[in-house]
């Protein structure tokens, strides 16, 4: 056994020896400054630090396993957006008038526009009113059409909708006049949902693990989407649209933590960033299948029919192995990451999977969150920055909406516009990391919301298209804040952590829905520049996570793990040794030792 690791040892140095004079043939002789030292043993650190990242190389980085995992995301990522934003399009625009059909009885040949003329009374305009009605009299026709009618008063029976050429909500549930109020009610429902979704799914994720809180969202998906064709009043309506929000937000905190947890490296990010995208292309899938349906219940049957077979994730989706390993289930994660290694044609090494640690780490709760101050710090300042993003996000389509843009328009246009921006995070995320990569975005909501306060009113174009940068630029801050904020968290927490900030999005969209319509139309959009700036300025407290190993329990932070990356050359400097003191041979030693260790993934077995 000695003779054998001195000949692998041997065989290491002459390969690490290689590597350093190809470095040198290349032109490169004086290029090993102190900076370039420390980012080479940045990176063998991190490597060594996280062995479990060492168990996915083993597994296969990317493999046939992986990639499908990612394409299972796919799917409920359209159905969820297709739910979530399926509550806008029910409230089609109808114009009413007041059931008059009293009037009938005495008239029964009367014309529609005869009818409306005689008992309903016209505005300073001379309009029609929508919401008074001339009260019946026990007059014959002859009489009404010679004196006329004068007493008004509310609609005593109903609306009739003549212009109506679609089924919504509006007229089957009579919501206008003073039930008008209540559209913004049914918004106001599914965003509370969203905020004790957030907490009940986050719990659950960490605690019952992410495949079972994945099955319970896409099932409520199913329930709740296909039986919201099925309600026979607005206030079972709002029932329903309440557990489908859960859903949707349960699925978006499971399956985030699921992919991050699988994943390593830029396959982490590109794997989120697509599932955002499919998600904005389940927006633009609702915009046209709503727009050819003349019912709103057909367009819940459609979505019900296809998330039916969502049904099967029950065989085909995986548990995190991390997440096993975090509560003691080391059989159960070794065999889940055999198989992984399986379908990816691989092999683990046997003293990989005896590395596993065998006894349950400690159990966390919520309360760790104020107890560790890391954590509570990036709780805090990603709540911020997910309240800025959500108020945003929602002030600026409410004001879409107020410019009288079509429904169609606000959804289609937007998901192309946001599909490119999270495109863009691919680039972003690779050059700048994902510190800097949400500074910029939220860079880019800063200038578009002071655009908008200094726009002038008359300017109805430049304002939409403004208002759609807008949108591209939050678009592309949610998918950096969601792939920074799983990064920051540990395993153990990092579901109940993702509901919390879930919390703050449901927040904030609820305080723009609330004081939207009750305030001057400057004060919304100052309130976004404000809250935007605050956000920024709040993003540099945070650490970078590019190139670091997740940590899965409280006893790790991101702070000491970046404590190598935060080393400088300045920081380095002593009496001893400097960047221009250090000989080019004690240079090479170092980066010699280090690519030793580099060539060494696995441990090799002491003599005994």
């Amino acid at each position: 056994m000695a003779g054998e690791e001195n000949v692998k040892e041997e065989l290491r140095s002459q390969d690490a020896s290689s590597n350093l004079s190809q470095h040198e043939a290349a032109g490169h002789p004086h290029s090993w400054s102190l900076e370039m030292l420390l980012r080479r043993l940045r990176t063998d650190h991190t490597k060594q630090d996280d062995k479990f990242a060492n168990l996915l190389d083993a597994v296969g980085e990317f493999g046939t396993f992986q990639q499908r995992l990612v394409v299972l995301t796919f799917i409920p990522s359209i159905m969820s957006a297709f739910f979530m934003f399926a509550g806008y399009f029910v409230f089609t625009a109808q114009k009413p008038y007041c059931n008059t059909s009293w009037i009938l009885a005495v008239g029964p040949n009367l014309s529609e526009a005869e009818q409306l003329n005689l008992t309903i009374p016209r505005g300073p305009n001379g309009s029609f009113l929508m919401c008074l009605m001339y009260l019946p009299v026990p007059w014959n026709l002859d009489s009404i059409i010679h004196f006329g009618l004068n007493d008004t008063d509310k609609c005593q029976d109903g609306w009739i909708y003549p212009d109506a050429k679609k089924r919504s909500l509006v007229n089957e549930f009579d919501l206008v006049c003073d039930a008008e109020t209540k559209k913004d009610t049914a918004h106001i429902m599914f965003m509370a949902g969203i905020l004790i979704g957030s907490l009940i799914f986050g719990l659950i994720t960490d605690k019952m693990g992410r495949y079972p809180a994945i099955l319970l969202s896409l099932l409520g998906l199913i329930i709740f989407g296909f039986g919201t064709a099925f309600v026979n009043s607005f206030h079972l309506y709002l029932l329903f649209r309440f557990g489908i929000s859960q859903s949707v937000v349960g699925y978006s905190i499971s399956s985030i933590s699921l992919a991050t947890e699988w994943l390593v490296g830029e396959h982490r990010a590109h794997a989120i960033i697509l599932e955002h995208c499919f998600f904005a292309v389940g927006a633009m899938l609702l915009t046209g299948i709503a727009y050819s349906l003349p019912h709103w219940r057909l367009l819940f049957l459609v979505g019900g029919v296809l998330a039916v077979p969502l049904i099967s994730y029950i065989w085909i989706l995986p548990e995190s192995p991390r997440w096993l390993m975090m509560k003691g289930k080391v059989k159960e994660a070794k065999q889940m990451l055999c198989y992984a290694a399986s379908v990816n044609k691989k092999t683990i090494p046997s003293n990989l999977l005896d590395e596993l640690p065998r006894k349950k780490v400690t159990q966390a709760s919520v309360l760790d969150f104020c107890k560790n101050r890391q954590l509570c710090k990036v709780i805090l300042v990603m709540s911020c920055v997910w309240f800025t993003v959500s108020y945003t996000y929602f002030t600026l389509s409410l004001r879409m909406r107020e410019l009288g843009v079509s429904v169609h328009f606000r959804h289609v246009v937007p998901s192309i516009m946001e599909v490119s921006a999270r495109l863009c995070c691919i680039f972003l995320l690779q050059q700048i990391g994902r510190k800097w990569s949400l500074a910029v975005t939220l860079l880019q909501t800063i200038i578009w919301c002071l655009l908008l306060l200094f726009l002038p009113e008359g300017l109805k174009s430049m304002t939409i298209l403004v208002l759609t940068l807008g949108e591209f630029s939050l678009a592309a801050t949610v998918t950096v804040f969601f792939l920074y904020t799983a990064e920051l968290l540990p395993t153990v927490l990092r579901a109940t952590g993702l509901g919390l900030v879930f919390l703050a999005s449901a927040t904030g969209a609820i305080l723009s829905l609330t004081i939207i319509n009750q305030t001057p139309s400057f004060l919304p959009i100052f309130l976004c520049c404000a809250l935007a700036i605050v956000a920024f300025s709040l993003s540099f407290l945070l650490p970078e996570t590019r190139d670091q190993p997740l940590f899965d329990s409280l006893d790790h932070s991101p702070q000491m793990r970046n404590k190598v990356k935060d080393m400088t050359p300045e920081d380095t400097s002593s009496d001893d040794m400097s960047s221009d003191d250090m000989s080019e041979e004690a240079a090479k030693n170092v980066i010699l030792n280090a690519q030793i260790l580099r060539l060494a993934p696995y441990p090799v077995s002491k003599p005994a």
